[in-house]
C-alpha cells in the first residue's frame, strides 16, 4: 500500500468508527499521549493541522534535562521529575539521548552563579536523578577550564563545574513516538485541521482535510487538547497561555570548537553553546511573544543578542551574522503568569477538564513529555470509566519500560545527528513517516536544512526523488520548491569566504550522487 492509500485509509478509520480518544495537536505531548494510550489498548486517533512536530517539538534547544537552573529557584520537584524523566527516554531511545556533558564556568562578580554554591548544586542534580546521572559531576579549577575550551574568556574566571544531562533530535523523538503508537494501532493524519466538536453521546468533532480539501467528522469518547502554544485558540479551551520566543543559531564547529556544551550567563540567564558533530548549536532567547504562531522566526535582533553574548565569552571567535549557517525559533507555551520575567516562569505542566470528556494538557518541557502522557491517560480512563463510556479492561501504563521502536527500525533514519543523504532515506521518510510536503522531510524528519551548506541544491534533489515517491507533477514540484524556501525556517545568512570554499565542495559531492 502506497502512502496516499495508507492515508486514504486512515481517513476512512477515523470517520468510521468511535474512538475512545481523539488527541489534537502532533508535537510531543500529543504524541506520547497516543502511544501511552494506544499501548493500554484504547482506541486512539491523533490530527495534526500542520507537520508532526511542526510548532515547539522541533525549535527547541534539544536538551533533556532536569534543569539546573529550576534548581537555583528552589524547584526541587520539577527538576526531580525530569531528571527522572531523562533516564528513562535514554533507556527506551538510546539513539535519541545521548550524556552530553556541559562546562559551567563562574566568574568574579556574578552573584547569580556561584562557584561554591554550582559545587553543591551539581551534587544534588547527581542525587535527584536516584545517585545515578548520565555522568559524573565535577569541578575544575581555572586552569583546568582553560585547557579544556581554549579561547573562553579568562578574565575574572574562578572555576567551573561539570556535569551531565541528555542530548536529543527532538522532532525524531516526536516522530519515533509517533511510530511507536501506530505500531499499536493509533490512526494518526498530519495536515488535518480539527475546527470544533459539539457533545452529544460521544463528541462529534469535525476536521478538516488540508490537503484534498473537505470536511470529516470523527467521533471520540475523550479529546484532548494537546496543540502547545495554539492551544488557549480551540473551542471550550480552559487554557491561559504566555508564550515566549528562542531561538538558536548553527555555525560551523570549527568556528567555536567546544568539547563540551559551554554554558553561558548573562545575569540570571544562561545560555548554551552546543556541540553538533560538524556544526556548534548557540541558543536561547527568552523573551515574551504575540506574533504569529504559523511563521516564528530568528530576527535580526535575536541574532545579534545571541552572538553579542557568544562573543563576550569566547572573544577571538568574532563570530557575525556571516558566520550563521542557519536559525530556528520557537514558541514555548507556559502556563499564564503575568508577574515575573519569562525565565523565571514554571515550566510546570497542568491537565485540566474544563468539562467532561474535554482535556486541556498543556506546560511542561520536552524531557518530561512521556510522564504528562502517563498523567493523562490515567486521569482519561478513569474518566471514561466513571461515564460508563469505557466498560473493557485496558493495559497500564508501560511507555517507561518498551523500547520506542526496534533498532532496525531507526538505523540509518533516526538520530541525533542527521541521516546520510540518499534516496533511500528520503523514501523511507515518504512511505514510513507521513512526509507529504518538501520541508517535511527537510527540516523535521532529516534535519538536512539546519546542517548542510549546500542545503538549498540538497532540496531541489529530495524534490525530485519525492516526485517520483508521491507523484507530484512538474507544477507540484516546482510549488514544494517554494513552499521550502518560504516556510522552511532555514535562513542562511551571507557566506565567509572559508563557508563559500566548503560550499563549492558539498555542491561538487551531491552533484555526484545523482
Amino acid at each position: 500500500m502506497s502512502a496516499g492509500e495508507r492515508r486514504v485509509a486512515t481517513l476512512k478509520a477515523l470517520a468510521q468508527s468511535p474512538l475512545d480518544v481523539l488527541i489534537v495537536g502532533g508535537g510531543i505531548v500529543g504524541a506520547g499521549i497516543a502511544r501511552d494510550a494506544a499501548m493500554r489498548g484504547l482506541r486512539v486517533g491523533l490530527v495534526e493541522q500542520h507537520d508532526f512536530a511542526f510548532g515547539t517539538s522541533s525549535r527547541s534547544s534539544r536538551l533533556l534535562h532536569g534543569g539546573l537552573r529550576y534548581l537555583a529557584q528552589g524547584r526541587i520537584g520539577l527538576v526531580h521529575e525530569a531528571s527522572v524523566e531523562k533516564k528513562i527516554i535514554h533507556e527506551i531511545a538510546p539513539h535519541l539521548a545521548e550524556p552530553l556533558p556541559f562546562i559551567f564556568p563562574t566568574y568574579r562578580g556574578n552573584r547569580h552563579w556561584v562557584l561554591w554554591q554550582l559545587k553543591i548544586g551539581v551534587k544534588i542534580y547527581d542525587l535527584l536523578c536516584g545517585g545515578r546521572n548520565l555522568g559524573k559531576s565535577t569541578w575544575l579549577n581555572r586552569a583546568d577550564v582553560l585547557e579544556r575550551v581554549p579561547g573562553l574568556v579568562s578574565d575574572g574566571l574562578r572555576g567551573a563545574v561539570r556535569y551531565f544531562d541528555g542530548f536529543t533530535n527532538d522532532a525524531r523523538l516526536v516522530l519515533d513516538t509517533l511510530r511507536s503508537a501506530a505500531r499499536h494501532g493509533a490512526l494518526l493524519l498530519n495536515y488535518c485541521r480539527f475546527h470544533d466538536a459539539r457533545r452529544g453521546g460521544h463528541w462529534e468533532c469535525e476536521v478538516e482535510n488540508r490537503l484534498t480539501p473537505g470536511t470529516f467528522k470523527v467521533r471520540a469518547g475523550a479529546l484532548v487538547n494537546a496543540t502547545g502554544p495554539w492551544a488557549d485558540g480551540l473551542p471550550r479551551s480552559a487554557v491561559k497561555l504566555r508564550l515566549t520566543k528562542g531561538i538558536h543559531l548553527v555555525v560551523e564547529r570549527n568556528r567555536l570548537p567546544v568539547p563540551d556544551t559551554v554554558v553561558m550567563t548573562e545575569g540570571k540567564r544562561i545560555l548554551f553553546v552546543i556541540p553538533w558533530g560538524e556544526r556548534t548549536i548557540i541558543g536561547t532567547t527568552d523573551t515574551d511573544y504575540s506574533g504569529s504562531l504559523d511563521r516564528v522566526i530568528a530576527d535580526a535582533e535575536d541574532v545579534q543578542y545571541v552572538l553579542q553574548v557568544a562573543n563576550q565569552f569566547f572573544p577571538s571567535a568574532r563570530l557575525s551574522e556571516k558566520d550563521v549557517i542557519s536559525s530556528w525559533a520557537g514558541l514555548r507555551p507556559l502556563i499564564a503568569d503575568p508577574n515575573g520575567k519569562p525565565s523565571d516562569i514554571s515550566r510546570s505542566h497542568e491537565i485540566l477538564s474544563p468539562e467532561p470528556g474535554w482535556w486541556d494538557v498543556t506546560g511542561g518541557k520536552l524531557t518530561t513529555y512521556r510522564l504528562m502522557a502517563e498523567q493523562a491517560v490515567d486521569q482519561i480512563v478513569k474518566s471514561l470509566k466513571g461515564r460508563k463510556e469505557l466498560k473493557r479492561e485496558v493495559s497500564p501504563c508501560r511507555t517507561a519500560e518498551e523500547p520506542l521502536l526496534p533498532a532496525a527500525e531507526v538505523a540509518g533514519v533516526s538520530g541525533i545527528l542527521p541521516p546520510e543523504f540518499s534516496r533511500r532515506v528520503v523514501e523511507h521518510y515518504c512511505e514510513n513517516e507521513w512526509a507529504m510536503h518538501l520541508d517535511d522531510v527537510m527540516v523535521r524528519r532529516s534535519g538536512w536544512c539546519y546542517y548542510h551548506l549546500d542545503a538549498a541544491q540538497k532540496a531541489e534533489h529530495v524534490a525530485d526523488w519525492m516526485s517520483e515517491f508521491l507523484g507530484w507533477s512538474d507544477a507540484t514540484r516546482a510549488a514544494e520548491i517554494e513552499r521550502f524556501r518560504a516556510v522552511s525556517g532555514c535562513q542562511p545568512a551571507a557566506e565567509s569566504s572559508s563557508s563559500r570554499e566548503t560550499r563549492r565542495q558539498h555542491d561538487h559531492r551531491a552533484a555526484s550522487m545523482v
